[in-house]
């Protein structure tokens, strides 16, 4: 038999648990869709500016990744239900004051939306594609002569994607890491990052691949302001926020988010694109590599950091 003193119920596993129920599904499925988000917000940005042929790659080569990162993510997302066949029910009601049902209806724009975008430029990727259907090519057309309006619905929907992969955990009030309106835009902002990033690997385009350096380090600069300003209002607030904080602060997630997130996601890559654009060979996939790797463990060290977090008064 083993005995154990318990002088407190505060922080003891047996009385006041840390329950893990969000695991790998949610944070690939949010990454997913922030470069889902990042790289259609791009594509229908330079559309509305006519910039098309000057950022090909950014408007009809790497959009095609949207729809396959939606779908894999759906299915990161599908994995993590626990009723499976009742998903559906998401679409039986729209409730405003839930971001659930905010992002089920979001995806549901979306998804299409980088599908329809990803056909009406199959033909400029791939000279020799045909439709076998006739109806297929009519509804390309009618989406080609519509194509500003349809780049405006994708910039707006794709923005609000990219936002809501963040105000997805900052509506959860019984988690102090999560409870801040800065995950939002923090969240978008990787989104962006990761969207030039892959522009930038696929480009062949030297000005296409200068331009989106160039606007990938000014995302990373605000994503690094955005950090501080959580980390300050944590710092400033009660004693709950300042504990959420103190796991980046010197707690089991210090070396992880400041090392993989902001160093070698951000800091890293920044100086090195930074480099290329004064001249330096830089191989591009270097960059690029980190600023995926960021993204990702941005959303996996804020998923489980904020399931460690929680009100203890």
């Amino acid at each position: 038999m083993r005995e154990e003193i318990i002088v407190s119920g505060r922080n003891n596993p047996l009385i006041d648990p840390q329950l893990h129920v969000w695991h790998w599904e949610i944070p690939t499925y949010l990454f997913l869709g922030g470069l889902a988000a990042g790289l259609m917000f791009f594509a229908a940005l330079y559309t509305i500016r006519n910039k098309e042929n000057e950022y090909k790659t950014a408007v009809k080569i790497a959009p095609i990744i949207a729809p396959i990162a939606l779908v894999l993510g759906l299915i990161a997302l599908f994995l993590d239900l626990h009723h499976k066949l009742y998903f559906w029910r998401l679409y039986t009601t729209i409730r405003l004051e839930s971001p659930m049902s905010w992002g089920a209806w979001t995806l549901m724009v979306v998804t299409p939306l980088s599908i329809i975008w990803t056909a009406i430029h199959m033909k400029d990727i791939f000279p020799k594609w045909n439709w076998k259907f006739d109806v297929i090519e009519e509804l390309i057309e009618f989406f080609k002569k519509h194509k500003k309006t349809l780049a405006w619905i994708m910039l707006i929907s794709s923005a609000i994607l990219g936002i809501y992969t963040g105000i997805l955990f900052s509506a959860f009030n019984a988690r102090p890491l999560w409870n801040t309106s800065i995950l939002g835009p923090l969240f978008l902002a990787s989104g962006l990052s990761a969207g030039a990033a892959v522009v930038i690997w696929m480009s062949k385009n030297h000005l296409e691949r200068k331009r989106f350096a160039q606007l990938d380090l000014m995302i990373i600069g605000i994503e690094l302001f955005l950090i501080i300003h959580m980390f300050m209002g944590f710092l400033a607030s009660t004693q709950v926020q300042i504990d959420a904080a103190n796991l980046f602060l010197g707690g089991a997630y210090t070396a992880p988010f400041w090392i993989f997130v902001v160093f070698l996601g951000m800091i890293v890559p920044a100086i090195l694109e930074g480099m290329e654009l004064k001249g330096f060979k830089i191989p591009v996939a270097i960059p690029v590599v980190l600023v995926l790797f960021g993204s990702v463990m941005l959303r996996f060290i804020i998923a489980y950091a904020g399931q460690a977090s929680r009100w203890l008064y």
